[in-house]
């Protein structure tokens, strides 16, 4: 067991699954050698495409190169991660989010409390074709983003982002990993395995702190197709559903409380906020921003609602057939 005044060593783990994204990802691998603070090891995780594994092993020499060993999905090949390192924290960070270079010196400065099982950062958008008018920064986690509303302070949490993330590996190990059943699975858009194991890694465990520290900072790339209207619709569905799902694992309060924070604090002033840039200024973009968050809103709690339904329809436990049922709906 090290002692508090040692600094923890890191190990990082990026997740990939398309070639399509191979110049994003060569970006984020050149931003963590960048680092202020040298990671012990850095894993690249291929999940079940071998030519992109291939290409990788011709091309990087300087990480780690694995492929997922697990089921197909996002929440598999972090686990895969996972498995081989031996640092005492290991952060996380998406295939088309590089991190500034002082991310992983922000991130692990707040491990010298042992309560602070995980800390994560800002997620901040960068537009493939800029941001469309009708998409508030309320709105921003639909591309898993940090969005108005989050602290702009260092601030204790219910859960981190998933584009920027770490854990003490500790906690990963006595937690079993992330839910299989959760995250995304290629296209389809599903997600909230991040919270999950958040709140499962507190439960047992009194006095643990999670800890959000925006100055730690990632920039995420968002395509153009992620900023249509029929995106946000479609993400907004499969958060539902998938926070659905998660409910029934840690039920409806620990799965629930700050979006119903966010829904009676942060979303009423956005639609007031957009309303009256467009009658007082007559902005369209104002009157477009207020209906994006009541649709977004009404789309989100549909998807819930029908996530519910198919949940307790589910055969057996941790069954995802019910889930994907309800996901093809959107299709």
């Amino acid at each position: 067991m090290r002692t508090p005044i040692e600094p923890p060593t890191v190990s990082v783990v990026i997740c990939c699954y398309t070639m399509a994204r191979w110049d994003r990802l060569l970006g984020v691998i050149g931003s963590v050698r960048a680092q202020t603070l040298v990671p012990r090891e850095v894993f690249v995780v291929v999940d079940h495409n071998e030519d992109l594994y291939k290409r990788l092993i011709a091309t990087v020499d300087d990480v780690t190169l694995v492929e997922n060993s697990g089921p197909q999905g996002l929440s598999g090949a972090r686990n895969t991660g996972v498995s081989l390192c031996t640092s005492d924290v290991v952060a996380f960070l998406d295939d088309d989010a590089e991190a500034a270079p002082d991310w992983l010196e922000r991130l692990v400065t707040y491990y010298d409390d042992p309560d602070v099982l995980a800390v994560g950062g800002r997620v901040e958008p960068v537009w493939e074709s800029g941001r469309p008018p009708y998409f508030g920064e309320e709105l921003d986690w639909i591309v898993g983003c940090s969005y108005r509303g989050m602290p702009r302070i260092a601030s204790e949490v219910r859960n981190v982002i998933g584009a920027n993330m770490s854990f003490r590996l500790e906690v990963l190990h006595q937690v079993g990993g992330f839910n299989l059943d959760l995250g995304r699975q290629g296209s389809k858009p599903l997600g909230c395995e991040e919270t999950e194991i958040c709140i499962r890694s507190r439960m047992g465990t009194p006095g643990s702190r999670i800890v959000y520290e925006p100055a730690a900072l990632v920039r995420h790339h968002v395509p153009a197709q992620r900023g249509t209207f029929r995106y946000m619709l479609a993400r907004s569905w499969s958060e539902g559903i998938s926070k659905a799902q998660v409910s029934q694992v840690v039920g409806h309060k620990r799965a629930l409380g700050p979006e119903r924070r966010y829904v009676r604090s942060v979303l009423p002033r956005a639609v007031a906020h957009g309303i009256y840039d467009w009658s007082r200024n007559g902005n369209w973009g104002g009157l477009e921003r207020a209906g994006a968050v009541v649709s977004v809103l009404a789309c989100t709690a549909a998807g819930y609602l029908r996530g519910r339904r198919f949940a307790h329809s589910s055969p057996l436990p941790g069954s995802t057939a019910p889930v994907d049922a309800a996901w093809r709906e959107v299709q």
